[in-house]
């Protein structure tokens, strides 16, 4: 078992300010195990190394998102994904930090998308950029988020993660090697690589991610960290705007995973068969508020009302790319075309409840 001192880090510290050209995946991922072992280092050694990080983009580079990811999966609670052997786990999910605070449509997208086949298991959390993360949408939506057993064996203890088409795995309780970092990470004035990380981090291992960035400059550079985290199917995506989403108001950078091969491609709302919309059009609000939009859209039946409608154009949209990751939908139309059946027909309210009666059993 390695141990990790001070006396040990501090070689690290200093490659990594000198000569960062030369600090590599394997110095990280040694340093990252230095940064959560409890009372090694120094305040002022976590923030110069986070800093540090920063300022030579040693944050941004595949390999070493792909690293701090498998860092802090080993760290994590473990999920078993009953009967997941069967199945092609997805998830969508976004970075945040994109600051146009919209209606939670990866959620919804997720419910639509397990509502119409595919098995989904969402990671995500309580709000940090936004006035409603995905958390405080499913908790205003009545849904109760139980902590799994706590870290008290090497390797953690594993929670299974119920055969329903939608569930949902609140990140603070599966990642406790975060909480050691969450005070040095609010005094910093930049988003740190742990502030992205996120997405690559489901301790459910899904094969197949729709995972939206606001920034294009990190498109591929997530596209290339999911292939080298064994996603098998994804989507990276980056809304013209900046947004984290696949964007219902115009074009969308995209990147798609397949079978270790990653293409760049424009996404449009026509390519989905549908309208587009301005994104003042689909701006959320607190979480009781979502909440409220959420039951109006999956509730509407046939008679969906006109002041929602942009909202569910930009639900169908994001639920197709995750039914055509999932292998459900050949393309981006019959996507639609499933997700709004999904709606319509009440699949989506049936997963959704589903998962709710089981958070609260």
């Amino acid at each position: 078992m390695p141990v990790y001192t001070l006396h040990t880090f501090r070689p690290l510290l200093k490659k990594l300010v000198e000569t960062p050209e030369y600090f590599t995946a394997v110095d990280l991922k040694i340093a990252l195990n230095h940064l959560f072992s409890p009372e090694c280092l120094a305040p002022e050694h976590i923030g110069a190394f986070l800093t540090a990080l920063h300022i030579h983009r040693v944050e941004r580079r595949p390999e070493s998102l792909a690293i701090a990811a498998s860092v802090l999966r080993e760290r994590a609670l473990k999920a078993i994904v009953v009967n997941g052997e069967n199945d092609f786990v997805v998830d969508i999910v976004g970075t945040g930090g994109d600051g146009y605070n919209l209606f939670n449509v990866s959620t919804t997208a997720g419910v639509v998308a397990a509502g119409a086949g595919a098995r989904v298991i969402k990671h995500g959390s309580k709000a940090s950029t936004s006035s409603s993360g995905s958390a405080d949408l499913l908790q205003a939506l009545g849904c109760a988020f139980e902590p799994p057993p706590e870290l008290s064996a090497t390797p953690p203890e594993a929670t299974p993660i119920p055969p329903i088409p939608f569930s949902f795995i609140l990140a603070p309780h599966y990642h406790p090697s975060l909480a050691a970092l969450a005070s040095f990470r609010k005094n910093l004035p930049f988003r740190t690589m742990f502030n992205v990380l996120g997405p690559l981090i489901n301790p459910a291992f899904p094969q197949g991610m729709v995972l939206g960035v606001a920034e294009p400059e990190l498109g591929r550079r997530f596209a290339e960290s999911l292939k080298e985290g064994g996603v098998m199917r994804g989507l990276v995506v980056c809304g013209y705007e900046r947004l984290d989403e696949i964007s219902c108001a115009g074009p969308t950078y995209a990147w798609e995973l397949i079978d270790g091969q990653i293409t760049e491609q424009t996404l449009t709302p026509d390519l989905f068969g549908l309208d587009s919309h301005p994104l003042v059009s689909v701006v959320g609000g607190n979480p009781v508020q979502n909440a409220e939009t959420f039951r109006r859209v999956l509730n509407s039946g046939k008679n969906i009302p006109k002041d929602v409608k942009p909202v569910l154009d930009f639900i169908l949209i994001n639920a197709s790319a995750l039914l055509v990751v999932a292998g459900l939908a050949s393309d981006y139309k019959e996507g639609v075309k499933l997700a709004l059946e999904s709606v319509v027909e009440g699949k989506a309210w049936q997963a959704f409840e589903t998962f709710r009666k089981h958070s609260v059993s």
